[in-house]
């Protein structure tokens, strides 16, 4: 993908429904009784994973692409099938992980698979707790897919302190414990998504019967116009109906102490998720210190969040995410490399980045690593360089954000 640098962004972007939301509608969808109707719902390549598995599980959808509308008929909390071949989850972890937790509760095996980057990527994390509470689950050197589980004898519920900040992690086991024969309570050191528990609660006070629920959109994806407009002199847009979920809006409270100009107005509450409007202005940036206090609730948006450093006066130094060696990629190596690529003076940490800002950038060929964020981070640097640049394997950007290139067509023509 060639990508030109724009004068200024304005006007108003709608971008697609929260991944981690969409993700956990299907899964309550197929666990309830009856029809639930999910509107918004992002349609990317991972969330269709977890819909093909829960097809193999014999539950029925009616997928509406063209209102991003999907139907699901569930079967209640013990009305899945065994499956007849094993559960591809694609590139998704969090289809993998979720659905360890869901099925480790039924009473059939269950195979979880996954590509081959998926398939390095620990499990040993989701593992350790589930064994802990009976289950029987086990991996490739107990850490890695595919993930075999045989029906349990008996879940109890666990007290669990998280040792990694990781809402996939959490809610694995809140999954698991909703089959189990006792309470879990999950202690966390950072403060991470909190989606699942949502969800959960909400779907509970419906005693798992089907509901209608609105997909806010995506936080994670609005973080990448959000710092386009931020570094893009003139720029000024609005983004509408975006999740602004306490847990999830870490980015612009970092931003924020750069110096952006970012207001949220029109915040309501559907299906027990807040939502809100946008607004964004251009506003210079100076570099500060972010460390893992806040590292839960923005771990998604530290690649974009280098490309903001990039342009801002002075250093920001990112420690406290170690996570993100476990992504798609090592996402500390990946963005580190590609940005050196466009001049920015970049530092890549066991945990972390240091980054220095305020050097003028310049177009260069990089390399998505097959990454989502990788790939739409560097679009966006590229959107606010003079002159062309090209990102190597930027079809990755589907499994977020499918129309991405649609909306950074539109800048390119329109400006």
């Amino acid at each position: 993908m060639k990508i030109k640098g724009v004068r200024k962004l304005t006007g108003e972007i709608k971008v697609p429904g929260d991944k981690s939301i969409s993700h956990r509608a299907i899964i309550f969808g197929a666990i309830s009784n009856g029809e639930t109707v999910v509107d918004n719902i992002l349609l990317s390549d991972d969330t269709l994973r977890t819909i093909q598995c829960f097809k193999e599980m014999g539950i029925e959808f009616e997928i509406d692409k063209s209102k991003n509308r999907v139907k699901i008929f569930g079967k209640g909390l013990n009305g899945l099938r065994e499956p007849k071949k094993p559960l591809y989850c694609g590139n998704s972890g969090t289809t993998m992980r979720l659905l360890a937790g869901l099925l480790v509760g039924q009473n059939f095996k269950s195979t979880l698979v996954g590509d081959s980057s998926l398939s390095k990527r620990p499990m040993d994390r989701i593992i350790i707790p589930l064994t802990k509470m009976g289950a029987n689950i086990r991996g490739v050197e107990n850490k890695y897919p595919p993930l075999e589980i045989e029906p349990y004898e008996r879940l109890n519920g666990i007290v669990y302190e998280m040792p990694v900040a990781s809402a996939q992690v959490k809610s694995a086991i809140l999954l698991a414990s909703i089959y189990s024969s006792s309470k879990s309570r999950v202690i966390e050191k950072t403060v991470t998504r909190d989606h699942t528990e949502r969800m959960l609660e909400y779907f509970r006070k419906n005693n798992f019967t089907g509901s209608r629920l609105y997909i806010p959109g995506d936080i994670s994806s609005a973080a990448f116009f959000i710092v386009a407009a931020t570094i893009i002199k003139g720029s000024k847009i609005v983004l509408k109906d975006v999740g602004v979920n306490e847990t999830r809006t870490g980015i612009i409270d970092v931003l924020r102490e750069m110096g952006a100009s970012i207001e949220i107005r029109n915040v309501r509450n559907v299906n027990n998720e807040p939502l809100g409007d946008i607004y964004v202005s251009y506003a210079p940036l100076k570099g500060i210190k972010i460390d893992g206090n806040i590292m839960g609730r923005l771990i998604d948006e530290v690649p974009i969040l280098a490309v903001a450093a990039a342009f801002a006066e002075g250093t920001t130094e990112i420690r406290g995410a170690d996570e993100l060696k476990f992504k798609e990629s090592n996402r500390i190596e990946s963005i580190a490399s590609e940005l050196r690529k466009m001049s920015v003076d970049i530092t890549p940490l066991s945990n972390g980045l240091i980054i220095n800002g305020g050097n003028k950038l310049t177009p260069a060929k990089v390399y998505s690593h097959k990454d989502h964020r990788i790939a739409m981070a560097l679009s966006i640097a590229a959107l606010a360089i003079d002159g062309e640049s090209e990102i190597i394997d930027s079809s990755w950007v589907n499994i977020s954000y499918p129309d991405f290139y649609d909306i950074i067509g539109s800048f390119n023509n329109n400006f």
